[in-house]
């Protein structure tokens, strides 16, 4: 065994996974990040109000919390009051709903925190199949928090066991929805409905400031594993430590920082995220000049509930986070949607007045009880069903730029897909305002990856098992950008347990 050391670019979610199989196979590991971190003001107002019990807040503190994200340009993900986690949109590419991140723990800083493995058949045509994933699920969760229950949603993904786990107390809106969907047995028809699988530890006090960023830390953030991986005497967090491209030669890989500093090791595990890596690759592989990013389309989908509920659904405790998972297979095509329950926040009247106030001026009161009764679905399609995303190198050759590739269904999808869901929810007593729905930007779902996929036939682009495009047998790209195809799940778990497989089977 080399005495180097392997190195990790990133610090994210697929990062700190590879990096703690790693230290778990007795490597010594450097990590190299970017690694911005929470601006010292945005941090004091999170400590301030995480100093005391929500019910001793002021209405002045939580307005100046809450403003960062509230009044955020359209598309801007700015939890803690801050932009330090997402980087700006590429002006040449304004459509792109996708962006990376530079900061320490990457974009879990910001994100929905829902957590599913996949189903076999979304990815039947992997050279992995969800056998292979599941001890990894159980070892991620090992330092990843998962809050859930065992239902009927475990019989579609059956790659993780919740037994002995607890979801995070459902909102009130969230209980009816369950309750009603537990009278039917969780099955309405061909549809599936359960209780949400959040990223969030039990501690959760139910502050309703999710969209905001929690100010205890209780939505896991890589962040936090990098923390408790920095005591380990083998490992190695390097922060301001841009990448700019590498090398593997006879012995091992180098590594070349933005100050021109050359970092060697003896292998090199990528999970800088798919626009960075994609960026490292083209810069660093001879004849590699384009790659194509596989989307997951996704679109949201307002409904009513006609049923009261117990309690104000405005009231604290309560949290933001999905409160129920739906999944049924795409009409027609196959594959999997899957959909997340959204019930009450206070966006939801803000953006009814900001739509349709100025042509109702005297509406508020309607727009706030409607508010009230709001759920909105945020449903996924696999990427099979949705556009691509082609990446080359700008003449700079310092940054990639984007080529909107579409997919001629996926409108239709989508359409199908929402009225499938529509008719199952009137079941519930949810009716849908079909009018009302919108699909969200290429790119935007987050959930994107693939251009480099592990196949069991390589060629230029795609990978083997162990993410290494030929000729590359020391480089492993772990990431979502090694992902065959893009499930409609949330596909942060399957990307932290497959860059820990990975890890761990890397010789």
């Amino acid at each position: 065994m080399s005495h180097l050391p392997d190195i990790v670019i990133g610090s994210g979610p697929s990062g700190v996974s590879v990096a703690t199989a790693r230290l778990a196979k007795g490597r010594t590991v450097i990590m190299l990040d970017r690694g911005k971190t929470l601006e010292p003001a945005h941090a004091n107002q999170r400590g301030a109000l995480a100093s005391s019990a929500p019910s001793q807040w002021d209405a002045q503190q939580i307005d100046a919390y809450r403003h960062g994200q509230l009044n955020a340009p359209d598309g801007a993900i700015r939890k803690f009051g801050s932009d330090y986690a997402v980087e700006p949109p590429n002006p040449a590419t304004p459509w792109l709903g996708l962006r990376p991140s530079h900061a320490l723990g990457g974009l879990s800083n910001v994100w929905g925190a829902s957590v599913l493995p996949t189903a076999q058949g979304d990815i039947d045509d992997w050279p992995i199949n969800v056998e292979d994933l599941a001890p990894h699920y159980a070892q991620v969760a090992q330092f990843m928090p998962v809050s859930g229950r065992q239902d009927t949603i475990a019989e579609v993904y059956p790659g993780f066991d919740m037994s002995g786990l607890s979801p995070l107390p459902p909102t009130p809106q969230a209980k009816q929805i369950l309750r009603r969907a537990d009278a039917q047995h969780g099955r309405l028809g061909d549809v599936v409905v359960g209780a949400a699988r959040n990223a969030v530890s039990g501690g959760c006090v139910r502050c309703g400031l999710c969209l905001h960023g929690c100010p205890w830390g209780h939505i896991w953030s890589a962040a936090q594993t990098v923390a408790e991986l920095q005591k380990h005497p083998l490992f190695t967090y390097r922060n301001q430590a841009m990448v700019t491209g590498f090398e593997q030669t006879d012995t091992g890989v180098t590594v070349t920082l933005e100050d021109g500093e050359i970092v060697t090791g003896a292998r090199l595990f990528v999970a800088a995220g798919v626009l960075e890596t994609a960026r490292l690759f083209l810069k660093s592989c001879t004849g590699l000049d384009r790659l194509i990013l596989r989307d997951s389309q996704h679109f949201f989908t307002p409904l009513l509930h006609g049923w009261g509920v117990d309690g104000d659904p405005t009231a604290l405790p309560h949290h933001t986070l999905t409160g129920a998972f739906v999944e049924f297979p795409t009409p027609d095509v196959g594959r999997l949607v899957h959909s997340q329950l959204y019930t009450w926040n206070e966006q939801y009247e803000r953006e009814m007045m900001a739509k349709y106030g100025g042509k109702l001026p005297f509406a508020a009161p309607i727009f706030g009880a409607m508010s009230r009764r709001l759920i909105v679905a945020q449903s996924f399609l696999h990427s099979d069903h949705s556009g691509q995303i082609g990446l080359r190198l700008d003449a700079s050759g310092d940054m990639v730029t984007a080529e909107d590739l579409g997919h001629d269904a996926t409108g239709a999808i989508v359409k199908a897909a929402r009225n499938h869901l529509a008719r199952a929810m009137r079941k519930l007593g949810l009716y849908a305002l079909r009018i009302a729905g919108h699909s969200g930007a290429p790119g935007s779902s987050f959930h994107v990856g693939g251009s480099m996929g592990m196949s069991a036939v390589q060629h230029k682009t795609s990978t083997d098992i162990l993410g290494r495009l030929q000729g590359l047998s020391r480089v492993h790209v772990v990431d979502a950008s090694v992902l065959p195809s893009i499930p409609a799940s949330t596909i942060t778990f399957t990307v932290m347990a497959n860059a820990h497989r990975i890890g761990l089977e890397a010789d």
